[in-house]
């Protein structure tokens, strides 16, 4: 599986991610800087790391969706490329249209720093497949804007399409997410967006390993 880590300015999740990645698959992957035009040739997964790309100066992702290198992004999740967003990644995505809705300020208007605990809703996509429909993980979560907002026809559509990866364990709910939505697919389900770090969560050492479950479905699958 060859993958790309794209960097932001202020991204500061790419190097847990790339971490990660080289850890599931035995292979480092290409990081690649926002400013490029074009990704490498036969990449199997794009992922947009967690930060605060650009400051979230104007709106979280805002920014880091018009750099140069989002244009090839897209192109290559029309194509049916795997791409993982992850927090910030997440915004970014909405803000680019590869993903409905939209990530406001916590309900709470604070920032949160914790584990929470994620159902598994969907476990027939390339992001899940290690998993079971049910399984409980504890992944930490990081973000001062994971409210996860959608109009009432698109959040029908996303529960009547299984397009809901995970879900905030009831009670557990950080930001006040719709739904106690905590990532969803797109149409063609090889994009996924989720708040909460599977990448912090790959190796005993620091603390679990709930999130290799991610990287090993990505792995089985794009091999």
């Amino acid at each position: 599986m060859k993958s790309a880590v794209v960097v932001f300015p202020a991204s500061n999740c790419d190097r847990d991610a790339a971490i990660a990645l080289e850890q599931t698959t035995g292979k480092k992957p290409l990081m690649v800087w926002h400013g490029d035009s074009e990704l490498p040739d036969h990449v199997d997964l794009i992922v947009l790391p967690g930060g605060f790309a650009y400051g979230d100066y104007l709106r979280c992702g805002a920014m880091a969706g018009r750099s140069h290198i989002m244009r090839d992004v897209k192109a290559k999740a029309e194509k049916g490329i795997a791409v993982l967003g992850i927090c910030n990644g997440f915004q970014v995505l909405t803000e680019t249209g590869l993903l409905p809705g939209a990530l406001m300020r916590n309900a709470n208007l604070k920032f949160v720093c914790r584990f929470v605990g994620l159902r598994v809703e969907e476990s027939q996509s390339a992001f899940t497949r290690r998993y079971r429909k049910g399984d409980v993980v504890n992944i930490p979560v990081a973000h001062g804007e994971g409210n996860y907002f959608a109009d009432d026809e698109t959040l029908n559509r996303l529960e009547g399409e299984n397009r809901i990866a995970f879900r905030y364990v009831e009670g557990e709910n950080p930001n006040g997410s719709a739904h106690n939505i905590a990532g969803i697919l797109s149409e063609k389900r090889n994009v996924l967006g989720m708040m909460p770090h599977p990448e912090r969560v790959c190796d005993a050492a620091l603390g679990g390993t709930d999130g290799r479950g991610l990287f090993q479905s990505l792995l089985e699958t794009l091999s």
